[in-house]
Parts: structure tokens; C-alpha cells; sequence
């Protein structure tokens, strides 16, 4: 790559749908979503950018066309007020600030005309008040009051002039807005407001509630007596009213309860929605506006498992007016997507704000972190997430050492400082079963395994070391043998152990009616699923049926098809890892995953890697040596050739 002093030096793009790393395919969704207002359903692993596509349409849209949204009191029905809509600006001149939107200034408007309203009953009580004064402090000089009539009209004048302080006070609460409800208003409430937008709205309804998402009516309990507030001025707007003209994003949209789906739903059909109270205890309950206004473009987001816990005619309206986006997780390695990687560490850099920037060799070290995480040959992570809290942690550290650019050596030490909860958990539990020898790293072992697991999602994982161990004994029926598993095992990793018997019945010619067989994984607390471990178990069951000792310095990892060929895995870096933390000296791994190993220079040293293609590559490394492993391995590949012969297509021509 050509070299640089620092990320000071990458230009970031200003707008949000530039800065999206990878996702081409889906940028160009985004850009027709945007230009022919459709509705986009994006689904991937977290960490892709999905939050920032959504972002980017907002910012696509024309700000010209946003509207103020007001409640009115309707005077024929309280409970029913009277919905507004205005246009935030009417006209916008280039290069002119914006002012205050329409909604703002009708609203202050009638503020102004109720405080002039008010001024003047003020002005009429207070003369009213003085002149009932004057006028019995005169009669008090008069002969018609003497005795005890004196002391009624002293009363009197002090009842007048509590009294009308006391209307004067209540005026103040009033205009203050503390008590609306002891006067009459027709004073509207401004229940969306989009002054000083310059772009579409975007709103985040994620993890809202029907309230936040469909708008609500406060309750008031002071509704009797004429002090409660009047209805209008309750009315609160939801996400799907604040987003109209923009964008509502809602991620994990599979959370959101069935009810609220198909309200959802509604509320794109009708583009238009009422707002009412959502709890049936609230006085807000008996309100119901007239429908306010809600046209936007809806950007759901998830994971696969969550399309199928999607409301289906909710997925048909997006699929029939918008698209279907799958993210991607990874990008070729080529020296143009190396560049947008390093673009990437400059955005997270001016996006936090608190760290330096980082130098040639720390974007290099980041680059390399990139590869690793990929888990694919020739390609580079897009789960940029995660990335990016390694870019923070780099950057923290480099500020404890007080250096001005972010070093290689402050990426490798926030490496060992960011390590994910599966990570540190694995380097915890290694410990203890070094202590308790639950695994060897020596000798050789009848039916004993060291496999390769990796616990944690695909994109946030750690390896570990997987002892499994097999046992054969008779068969306890007398009309067929049984494949026994034990262990915290998953569906997948259950039904990868079924397969291993098709192995021996097909390849080793054994009659499995005879045996039991057992097959265990130790201490599996963390749990196991995937057949990655489907070689592992294949290596304790025929060792345990031979008689044939296990290496306990070889680690191994691979899936195995029921004709015995090996076949590619996920995680192997972070399983490599694992074996050679643990101490083991040789791994096995299928030969399609070779070029997926990126470890470091210091690394590979500790440890040989073994490329296989099939079982008999797999016992050849595995076993001891000795005339019964190789007439058996010898036996196995014949039956392996005659195999690949009986699959190879016939001239018909």
C-alpha cells in the first residue's frame, strides 16, 4: 500500500452513504430507496452497517417536503382533537439560515394572542378590586356600619382583596403553562416539529414501545372539576409521526410484539395514523385524534433466524414496495478494500473524538486483525464493530502513554486487552484443566482426542481445546449396536456424531450391530454445536474398535462427509490459537482451510499444521504407528479411491 505519516492524512468523506466500508450492493439499494421512496429490510451480522445505511437515506431524501404536525382543541368533542398539518418551510432560500418552522411560529402566535387575552382580564380585575375597596373603605366612615357591622366590613374588604390576588396568581400559573386547565385555551400543541432540519428525520424506533412507537395520550388524574388539561394539549406523537417524510429504522424488528407488526403495518398502508391513549386504565384512553400524518420509509433490520419470526405480511409489504438486503461479512483482500479499511480506522478516530490517530505500521497491525477475523482466505472482516472497539482500546492506550500517534506495539497490547468474554472464559478454563490433566499434551492414548472448538458467535469467538474420548462395548441389544454421545451437545454436533458409524460400516467393513458405542465430551459446560468435531470423534471410535493409540501431541478440527472426505470449518485461526496455548505441537485441519491460517510469525513456530483430505490422511497423523495402523490405513484408502472411481461422471455421449 502506499505509505502515509498518519490517518490525519485519509480524507473521510462528508456523507454518511461514503462512509459505509464494503457494502457496495447495498449502497446502491439504499440510493434507489431513497430516490424512488421504497422500504429496505437489511439482514446480517451486527456490525456490518446496517444502523449507518439507514442513517444514509435520511440524509438522501430533500428536507423540502418535512411538515409540522399540530393538535388543536376541536370544540364540538374534546376527546376528539383536531389534527394540523403545515408545511416546516414553505420556501427555502440557498445560503439563509433557517429560522423557526411554520409549526413553531403558529404556535408561538397564539401564545401571544392568550397572554394579550390574559393581560387584559388582568387589567379589568385588578381596577375591579381596588374600586370595591375605595368603596366599602368609604362606607366604613359612613353611620350605616357601627358595632359589629365595622367588623363584617373589614372582613369583607380583606375577603375582596385575597380574593382577587388570588385570581391574579392563578392567572401567572396560567400563562406559565403549570395550570392549562383552569382556563379556557384554544392554544395548539406542536406534536412534531422539524425546525432546523436539513435533512429527512431519522428515528430509531429499536426496542420502543407501542407508546413510543404509535404516539400516546398522557393520563390526568385531575380531569373532574374542570382543573385536568384538556386533551389536546396531552397528545404525544410516536416514532412512526416523527419519522414522517424520513426514515424509521427499527433493528431487531423480530422483537417487536406481533400487535405491534401489524400496527406497523397499518400505519405504512394508511400513511396516515391515529393517536391514542395505549393503556386502557388511562384517562388518555376515551382520547382519539384525527389521523396525523406518517410517511416513511421503513428500514427493518436483523438476522437470518429473525425472518422467520417476522409478521409475513409485513415482510410481502416491504418485499412487494422496496428490497431485501443480505449484508456482507467479509470483502476480497485487494489493495482497494485495504485502503477502505484504513479510511475506516480515520472515520472511527473523528468519530470518537478522544483518541490520536494512528501511524502506517498500527493501520498495518489493525489490516492484519482484519485478515484474522475474516475467517476466510483472501479477504478481509466487514464486521466492522468489533473492529472498531479495538481501534478505541489502541487509541486509550496510546493516550496513557502519552504518544501522539497511535503505535503497532499499542494495537498488539489493546489486543490482550479487548479480548471478548468467550476469550478470557477459555484462557480461565485452560488453566483448570491443566491443573486436573482433563486433557494431554504427551504420549499416546487409546480413544482419547484433542479436538478444536470454538465457543461464541461466528464473528466474536475464541477456540478451545475439546477433549472427547470413546469407549466400545457389546452391543446391550441383540438386534443392533448403538451410537451413544454424551455431553452438552447441540442438534447439529448430535447428528455430525450419528454419521461417524456410516464411516466404519462403509470404509472399515465393521458389522456396528455388534458394539456399543460410547462416545463423550468432556467438561463440555460451555456447550458444543457444529460438526467441526465430527473428525475428533472419528479418530477416538476407530482407535477405541482397534485397539490403536491416539498421539496426544495432535490437535485436530475438520468436518467429515459420510465417504470420509474432510471438509472446511469456520474459526481455524482462533482454534490454532487454542492448540498451541494449550501446548500441542501438531494440528490437523482440512486442506480446504490452509489458506485460512493467519497467525504470526512467533506463532507458527509452536506448532505444525497438517493440511488433510480425507479419514485416512487424518489416522496416518494420528495414530501410533505401527503394522495394524498401516494395514488399516492402507485398507481405508482403497476403499476411499474405489469410491472417488464410483463417483466420477460417465461418457454418455
Amino acid at each position: 500500500m502506499k505509505k502515509f505519516k498518519s490517518t490525519e492524512e485519509i480524507k473521510i468523506p462528508e456523507k454518511i452513504v461514503d462512509q459505509v466500508i464494503g457494502q457496495e450492493r447495498a449502497v446502491n439499494i439504499i440510493k434507489k430507496a431513497a430516490k424512488q421512496h421504497r422500504n429496505v429490510l437489511l439482514i446480517g451480522s451486527p456490525g456490518t452497517g446496517k444502523t449507518l445505511l439507514a442513517q444514509a437515506i435520511a440524509e438522501l431524501l430533500p428536507a423540502a417536503d418535512l411538515e409540522d404536525v399540530l393538535a388543536y382543541k376541536n370544540p364540538n368533542d374534546e376527546n376528539k382533537p383536531l389534527i394540523k398539518v403545515v408545511k416546516t418551510y414553505p420556501t427555502i432560500e440557498k445560503d439563509k439560515p433557517l429560522g423557526d418552522g411554520q409549526g413553531r411560529q403558529i404556535v408561538q402566535r397564539e401564545k401571544l394572542k392568550n397572554r394579550l387575552d390574559m393581560g387584559k382580564s388582568r387589567s379589568n380585575i385588578a381596577p375591579a378590586v381596588i374600586i370595591i375597596v375605595v368603596i366599602l373603605f368609604a362606607l366604613s366612615f359612613t353611620k350605616l356600619f357601627n358595632g359589629y357591622g365595622i367588623v363584617l366590613l373589614s372582613a369583607l374588604i380583606l375577603g375582596v382583596l385575597i380574593f382577587g390576588s388570588m385570581l391574579l396568581f392563578v392567572g401567572s400559573f396560567r400563562r406559565a403553562g403549570i395550570l392549562p386547565g383552569m382556563f379556557e385555551s384554544n392554544e395548539p400543541k406542536l406534536i412534531v416539529d422539524n425546525t432546523g432540519m436539513t435533512h429527512a428525520p431519522f428515528v430509531d424506533g429499536t426496542g420502543s414501545r407501542a407508546g413510543a412507537l404509535f404516539g400516546d395520550v398522557k393520563h390526568d388524574p385531575l380531569q373532574s372539576g374542570g382543573l385536568g388539561t384538556p386533551p389536546h394539549l396531552r397528545v404525544e406523537s410516536g416514532g412512526v409521526h416523527r419519522a414522517n417524510k424520513g426514515v424509521l429504522f427499527i433493528d431487531e424488528v423480530a422483537n417487536l410484539e406481533p400487535r405491534s407488526q401489524q400496527e406497523l403495518l397499518t400505519a405504512m398502508q394508511e400513511k396516515r395514523y391515529v393517536i391514542t391513549g395505549q393503556s386502557e386504565m388511562s384517562s388518555g384512553a376515551l382520547v382519539r385524534t384525527e389521523p396525523a400524518p406518517c410517511d416513511f420509509l421503513l428500514v427493518a433490520a436483523g438476522n437470518l433466524q429473525d425472518i422467520n419470526k417476522m409478521h409475513p405480511a409485513l415482510r410481502s409489504r416491504i418485499r412487494g414496495y422496496g428490497y431485501e438486503v443480505y449484508m456482507e461479512s467479509s470483502m476480497p483482500d485487494n489493495e482497494h478494500n485495504r485502503e477502505k479499511i484504513i479510511r475506516f480506522i480515520a472515520q472511527e478516530v473523528k468519530k470518537d473524538g478522544k483518541i490520536p490517530h494512528f501511524d502506517y505500521e498500527a493501520c498495518m497491525a489493525i489490516l492484519e486483525e482484519s485478515r484474522k477475523r475474516s475467517g476466510r482466505k483472501e479477504r478481509l472482516t466487514l464486521i466492522l464493530r468489533e473492529l472498531g472497539g479495538l481501534v478505541r482500546a489502541a487509541g486509550d492506550i496510546a493516550i496513557e502513554k502519552n504518544r501522539k500517534l497511535v503505535t503497532k506495539e499499542d494495537v498488539k497490547d489493546a489486543m490482550v486487552l479487548s479480548k471478548p468474554i468467550e476469550a478470557q472464559f477459555v484462557e480461565q478454563s485452560l488453566e483448570y484443566r491443566k491443573d486436573y490433566k482433563i486433557f494431554k499434551t504427551g504420549g499416546f492414548a487409546i480413544g482419547r482426542v484433542n479436538g478444536l472448538a470454538i465457543i461464541g458467535s461466528d464473528y466474536l469467538s475464541s477456540g478451545v481445546v475439546l477433549p472427547i474420548v470413546a469407549e466400545v462395548t457389546r452391543a446391550s441389544s441383540r438386534t443392533e449396536g448403538k451410537l451413544i454421545p454424551t455431553g452438552k451437545l447441540g442438534t447439529i454436533a448430535r447428528e455430525a456424531v450419528k454419521n461417524i458409524s456410516a464411516i466404519i460400516k462403509r470404509h472399515m467393513n465393521r458389522d456396528m450391530a455388534s458394539y456399543d458405542i460410547h462416545v463423550q465430551f468432556l467438561q463440555t459446560y460451555e456447550g458444543v454445536e457444529g460438526d467441526s468435531a465430527s473428525i475428533s470423534v472419528a479418530v477416538a471410535v476407530i482407535s477405541a474398535l482397534e485397539g490403536i493409540p491416539v498421539n496426544q501431541e495432535v490437535a485436530m478440527t475438520g468436518s467429515l462427509s459420510v465417504r470420509g472426505d474432510v471438509l472446511p470449518v469456520g474459526g481455524i485461526s482462533n482454534k490454532l490459537s487454542a492448540a498451541i496455548e494449550a501446548g500441542m505441537r501438531i494440528a490437523v485441519i482440512p486442506e480446504s482451510n490452509a489458506k485460512d491460517v493467519y497467525l504470526d510469525k512467533a506463532e507458527l513456530k509452536k506448532i505444525r499444521i497438517i493440511p488433510v483430505k480425507n479419514i485416512a490422511d487424518v489416522l496416518q497423523y494420528a495414530l501410533k504407528r505401527s503394522s495394524r495402523r498401516d494395514g488399516m490405513i492402507k485398507k481405508l484408502r482403497k476403499y476411499i479411491t474405489s469410491d472417488i472411481k464410483e463417483r466420477e461422471p460417465l461418457d454418455i455421449e
